[in-house]
């Protein structure tokens, strides 16, 4: 099997090398990932000018690994183009949760997303933070569980998996939370009393069973299998007859 690994953390980030570690036991892999970080990059491609790539500052052990001066789908992109036969990509492992709404704008879940566009199934992984970094060296059991449970089903083509920051063990299937999320903007000032502003995309409303944020809040692990298709269906059937 032959893996692409990326992120949008960007080529120095730890879950990096720690998926691209766990990845190695599956196969070949190759690195391809932003050279600074582009987090919250969706599913933007850049169109305006050219994209390049270099060799990876850093080392990672027995692995093809570059840089890309793009965003994390550019790199997903680069990658099919550059090597044959990619079979799997997988992003991450990003510093921080995409659970909930944040599957919209999560630029690790669209460079998965990304693959599936190009015919290559794509699994997203991230880990919730607190005030200080994961660790991912205790994490990466649990990365290894998760990968073993879902690597070879190779009829789930979109995957986003999400640990605790703490995991206790237990994986479990889930649905994404779809509870509003505050969306408000706050306006603060910089040292030279200059304005600038903030987005924010807190939860608004309690987790509901059975989701992705309540299986991470509970110390699970959350698995949700995720489809392209944006069309509602129940209204154009009702449209239809």
């Amino acid at each position: 099997m032959k893996i692409l690994v990326t992120n949008d953390d960007g080529i120095y980030s730890p879950g990096l090398s720690c998926l691209a570690k766990c990845a190695a036991e599956y196969g070949e892999v190759i690195v391809m990932a932003p050279d600074v970080e582009q987090s919250s990059m969706g599913q933007a491609i850049t169109s305006a000018k050219p994209i390049t790539y270099k060799k990876s500052p850093i080392h990672f052990e027995g692995m093809e690994a570059y840089r890309v001066s793009g965003t994390p789908a550019d790199c997903v992109a680069l990658g099919i183009h550059l090597f044959d036969d990619i079979d799997l990509v997988l992003s991450g492992i990003n510093i921080g949760s995409n659970l909930g709404n944040s599957a919209w704008h999560s630029g690790t879940l669209s460079a998965a997303r990304q693959a599936v566009l190009f015919g290559i199934r794509g699994i997203a992984l991230s880990v919730s933070v607190g005030e200080d970094e994961p660790d991912f060296e205790a994490l990466e059991p649990f990365v290894k569980a998760a990968l073993q449970d879902t690597v070879k089903e190779h009829e789930m083509e979109l995957l986003n998996i999400n640990f605790p920051r703490q995991p206790e063990g237990d994986i479990v299937w889930t649905c994404q939370s779809i509870r509003h999320y505050d969306g408000k903007v706050i306006q603060q000032q910089d040292p030279m009393g200059r304005d600038h502003y903030w987005f924010t995309v807190f939860p608004i409303e309690e987790v509901e069973e059975g989701t992705d944020r309540w299986a991470v809040k509970n110390g699970k692990t959350s698995i949700t299998p995720m489809i392209l298709d944006l069309t509602n269906k129940k209204i154009l059937e009702g449209k239809r007859s």
